[in-house]
């Protein structure tokens, strides 16, 4: 089964919702196995108050073009079906989760699920403990083309979002994952702090069979004894004979 996820992004007025601040732009990106389909939702949204000169000068909406565009309850049916028991990813997801919250709620519609939101982010600053870990660092160190990014857009900063969460969980070679299990469940609080959940590790069901023959033991003892050196190996190789000894007797 297809493992489906989008890459997210919002615009806003200023940094606060809940102090009349209003959602501009949503950008969304899907992404199936971890790559962009081709298949968007991206709009425009009228926000029903001014635009101030701090947030215009970020993403470059003004208050006469966003005049004519629908307002967020006209879209929110749209909105929902395209992300409804979705993986969301968004770079510092407390922020867009907030503001979405805000105008899903104020439109009656059900609020965005905190477990199926991924911080990339905190993918991030776990990979990069020193940073920098804004999405144009991340683009820098990955080598990703972001030289169209001259003012923040939803849509434009969704699809290199995506790009960057690609590299952050492995890169070209998340094909290799032989499980959908990841360890990215986080939970968000109301004041947008971000927790990581980890799946726990799978242990083997059976020991691999070792690949050292007689002979690679014998002469490794040899060089081990010869040069008079405490190894830790030969408390391993003692171990793992009483091991095999113990199980021997079981079976019998």
């Amino acid at each position: 089964m297809a493992l489906r996820e989008i890459a997210f992004d919002t615009e806003t007025t200023g940094l606060d919702p809940f102090k009349g601040d209003r959602v501009v732009e949503i950008g969304c990106v899907e992404l199936i196995n971890h790559l962009p389909s081709g298949n968007n939702f991206h709009v425009y949204i009228n926000p029903e108050r001014d635009m101030p000169e701090e947030a215009f000068k970020v993403h470059g909406l003004s208050e006469e073009f966003l005049s004519d565009k629908p307002k967020f309850a006209e879209v929110a049916q749209d909105f929902h079906d395209f992300i409804a028991g979705t993986p969301l990813i968004a770079h510092n997801a407390g922020f867009d989760v907030k503001f979405l919250n805000w105008e899903l709620k104020e439109a009656g519609f059900p609020l965005i699920n905190n477990d199926l939101v991924i911080d990339s982010l905190v993918l991030a600053r776990q990979k990069f403990p020193t940073g920098p870990n804004s999405l144009d660092a991340l683009c820098n160190r990955f080598g990703i083309d972001n030289a169209k990014r001259t003012l923040h857009g939803a849509l434009l900063d969704s699809e290199i979002l995506a790009d960057v969460y690609l590299e952050l969980i492995g890169g070209r070679q998340t094909s290799l994952i032989l499980s959908e299990e990841a360890d990215l469940g986080q939970t968000i609080a109301e004041d947008g702090t971000v927790s990581l959940k980890r799946a726990p590790a799978k242990q083997r069901p059976i020991s691999l069979t070792s690949r050292l023959t007689e002979v690679d033991i014998t002469l490794h003892e040899k060089f081990i004894s010869e040069g008079k050196v405490e190894s830790l190996w030969l408390q391993y190789m003692e171990k793992s004979e009483m091991i095999a000894e113990s199980e021997s007797e079981t079976s019998q």
